[in-house]
């Protein structure tokens, strides 16, 4: 399937527009001949924030109207159908487009916008994607967390270390 109207959008603006109430539809259209009745998926259509969602779908309106009462039977229960789903806005499939986009970009969940500090008791923090330190910003604090249940006084004095990916 085919993303229409995301052209020139990244996949972070992509984000921001569902998170503001955009969303991904996509609409079914019948075409029918005597016996035979095709019921087809259309391409994915990205509708953003404040746009009708019946909008791109005028012409599969018109497909179904003209094209698709024709086959018997499934030429009319599909039609009616399809119309109503039209009608009704589209199928909404943005989560599982959100998903696959999520999936697919390298940026996603990286950390690229948390600044973490390059040691323990560092003054200075490497912010991924900048490719250089900074001072400008206050160090994170660090927390000494008990380890629960140890017995052992030494081990309730250490801090935890955690690995992060970078």
């Amino acid at each position: 399937m085919v993303l229409k109207n995301t052209e020139n959008l990244s996949d972070s603006e992509i984000r921001t527009l569902v998170n503001q109430g955009g969303k991904f539809v996509m609409y079914k259209y019948c075409i029918s001949i005597l016996i035979a009745s095709f019921n087809n998926p259309t391409d994915i259509y990205f509708i953003k924030p404040n746009e009708s969602s019946i909008k791109p779908a005028i012409g599969f309106l018109f497909t179904n109207l003209i094209l698709g009462w024709w086959g018997i039977p499934w030429g009319p229960i599909y039609t009616i159908g399809n119309i109503a789903s039209i009608l009704g806005g589209g199928k909404n499939v943005t989560y599982q487009v959100m998903d696959h986009i999520n999936q697919t970009d390298p940026n996603y969940g990286t950390g690229t916008n948390y600044n973490v500090a390059t040691s323990p008791n560092a003054s200075t923090y490497n912010v991924p994607g900048q490719g250089e330190n900074t001072s400008s910003l206050s160090p994170l604090p660090i927390y000494n967390i008990p380890n629960v249940g140890s017995n052992n006084a030494a081990d309730n004095n250490k801090a935890p270390t955690y690995n992060l990916p970078q």
